[in-house]
C-alpha cells in the first residue's frame, strides 16, 4: 500500500520535472558568436577594431572589446573574425527582384510558373552577393516575398511596391499597338494580369490601383511620372500624369501610412511630384540646378543609379539607345548637384531583363567611389538607404534597425575578407571576399569552415 501511495505521488512530480525539463529545451536560444573582428558600423567612417560580436536570435544582443559572457540559455556558434571586416547586409534601394532574371520579352510572355521559379533562383543569387534587403520599384513580387520570409525559398528581404502605376503610353505601358483603342470591354493587358504594371489614366483610376497595390501588401507607391529609357512609346522628356493624378496616388499612400515613389528625368515631372507630395524621385539624371534646390528644401530623397556608358549598361538599340546615352550624360552633373545642395541621395541598380549583368551588383555600388569615399558610398548602402525604407511607416514589413551594426538592430551581417574602407573593389567579388552572410541572424554562407 506504501508502494503503491509513493508511486502515486511521484507520478505527478516526475511529469512536473520532466515538463521544466521540456520547457527548458524549448527556452533555449540559439546565438553567433563573433571574435576578434573589426567593425564598420554603417553610420561611422572608421572602423571600431578588435570587437566581439553576439547575436542572439535575430538581433545584435552586444559588442565589446572585452569577451563576452554567453547567457546560460543561449547555444551559440562562435566564430573566429581573424581580424576580418564585419560590415551590415548591403541594401539596393531601387531593385526589380521580379524583373531582373530574364530578358525583357521572356519576362512579358513566358509562362508565369518559370518566370517565378527563375525570379527564387535569382533571389538566392542576390543575398548570396551579400544584399540582404531590397527596396522594391515595381513588378509581381508578393509571392516572392512571401516564399523567402516563409523560409520556403532564400532571398533578401524585400519591401515590395508591386505594380507600376503608369498612364496610357507612359512607361508602364507595355501593350502591343493591336490593343489599342482601350475600352470598357478590353482585357487586361498580360503585364498587367502579371503584376508588373497597372495602367490608370484620372484621379479614379489612379486611386482605385494604388489601393489594389496596398491591399496586396505593398510598403510603398510606384508611379511613372515621365518617359524611360526601356519603354517603347514615350520620349525622355515626356511628363506623365496630372498633379491631381500624382496627388490622388499620394493621397491613397498618406492614407495608409506610407509614400510614393516616382519614376522621373525631367525638372518639369520632378518638380510637379514635388508639388504633389512625392517623397521619393527614382532616377532624375536631367534635372537642373533649380529642381535640386527644391528637393533639398523639401527634404524630398533622390534614388540615384550610377547609369554611365560603360561595361554595365543594359544593352540598347534604337530609340532607347539613344535616350540611354541622354541619361548617362547627366549621370556626373546629378551626383555633383546632389552633393553642392546636401540632397539625402539613396542608392540603387535599377537592374532588371540583363541577367548577365546582375553579377555586378556590388561593381555597381564600388563605381560610386567616382563621387564618394569608400566610407561615404558604405554608409550610403547601409544605414542611409535603411533611412528611405523607414518612410513605409506603419506599413514597414520588417520593424526594427537595419543598415547598422549596432545593439539592438537586426542581424544582417557581412564577414569581410580585408577592408572595404582601404579597398572598396572588395565588394565587387563576394564568392571570394564575403566569407560569412547573414540575415535575420541566420548565417546563409560560411566559407571558413
Amino acid at each position: 500500500m506504501k508502494h503503491k501511495l509513493t508511486t502515486v505521488l511521484l507520478t505527478p512530480l516526475l511529469f512536473c520535472l520532466l515538463l521544466l525539463q521540456a520547457n527548458s529545451v524549448q527556452a533555449q536560444q540559439t546565438g553567433v558568436l563573433f571574435t576578434n573582428v573589426n567593425v564598420f558600423d554603417g553610420e561611422s567612417h572608421s572602423l571600431h577594431e578588435n570587437r566581439n560580436v553576439l547575436v542572439v536570435g535575430n538581433k545584435i544582443h552586444s559588442i565589446s572589446t572585452r569577451a563576452i559572457s554567453v547567457p546560460d540559455d543561449v547555444s551559440v556558434t562562435r566564430i573566429d573574425g581573424d581580424g576580418r571586416t564585419l560590415i551590415p547586409g548591403l541594401i539596393d534601394a531601387h531593385a526589380h527582384a521580379a524583373l531582373m532574371s530574364m530578358p525583357m520579352m521572356a519576362a512579358m510572355t513566358a509562362d508565369p510558373a518559370y518566370v517565378h521559379i527563375t525570379n527564387a533562383v535569382e533571389a538566392e543569387k542576390t543575398l548570396m552577393r551579400g544584399f540582404t534587403t531590397l527596396r522594391d520599384a515595381s513588378g509581381p513580387v508578393f509571392g516572392l516575398k512571401r516564399a523567402i520570409d516563409e523560409g520556403l525559398i532564400v532571398g533578401p528581404r524585400i519591401y515590395p511596391a508591386g505594380a507600376m502605376i503608369s498612364q496610357t503610353a507612359g512607361h508602364g505601358d507595355f501593350r502591343m499597338p493591336h490593343e489599342v483603342p482601350r475600352t470598357e470591354q478590353s482585357p487586361l493587358s498580360h503585364t498587367e494580369v502579371m503584376g508588373v504594371s497597372a495602367i490608370a489614366d484620372g484621379v479614379n483610376e489612379v486611386t482605385r490601383r494604388a489601393r489594389e497595390q496596398l491591399m496586396l501588401g505593398a510598403s510603398h507607391i510606384k508611379l511613372a511620372g515621365g518617359g524611360g529609357v526601356s519603354s517603347m512609346y514615350d520620349p525622355l522628356d515626356a511628363v506623365q500624369y496630372t498633379y491631381d493624378e500624382i496627388r490622388a496616388a499620394v493621397q491613397a499612400a498618406e492614407n495608409w501610412g506610407t509614400y510614393v515613389m516616382i519614376h522621373a528625368y525631367t525638372p518639369a515631372a520632378v518638380q510637379m511630384a514635388i508639388r504633389a507630395g512625392v517623397r521619393s524621385i527614382e532616377h532624375g539624371q536631367l534635372l537642373d540646378e533649380e529642381t535640386v534646390i527644391m528637393m533639398a528644401e523639401n527634404d524630398v530623397w533622390w534614388s540615384l543609379q550610377p547609369f554611365l556608358d560603360d561595361e554595365f549598361a543594359n544593352p540598347k538599340t534604337g530609340p532607347s539607345r539613344l535616350k540611354q546615352i541622354l541619361v548617362s550624360q547627366g549621370t556626373e552633373r546629378a551626383y555633383e548637384l546632389a552633393r553642392k545642395h546636401d540632397v539625402r541621395v539613396a542608392w540603387g541598380t535599377d537592374m532588371l531583363f540583363n541577367p548577365a549583368g546582375n553579377r555586378n551588383q556590388g561593381a555597381q555600388l564600388a563605381k560610386l567611389s567616382r563621387w564618394f569615399t569608400p566610407a561615404e558610398l558604405l554608409v550610403m548602402a547601409t544605414s542611409n538607404n535603411a533611412q528611405i525604407l523607414q518612410l513605409s511607416g506603419e506599413r514597414n514589413p520588417y520593424p526594427g534597425d537595419l543598415g547598422v551594426v549596432k545593439e539592438g538592430a537586426l542581424a544582417d551581417l557581412l564577414l569581410v575578407e580585408g577592408n572595404p574602407l582601404e579597398d572598396i573593389d572588395l565588394i565587387r567579388d563576394p564568392d571570394t571576399n564575403f566569407v560569412i552572410i547573414m540575415k535575420n541572424g541566420r548565417i546563409y554562407k560560411n566559407s571558413l569552415n
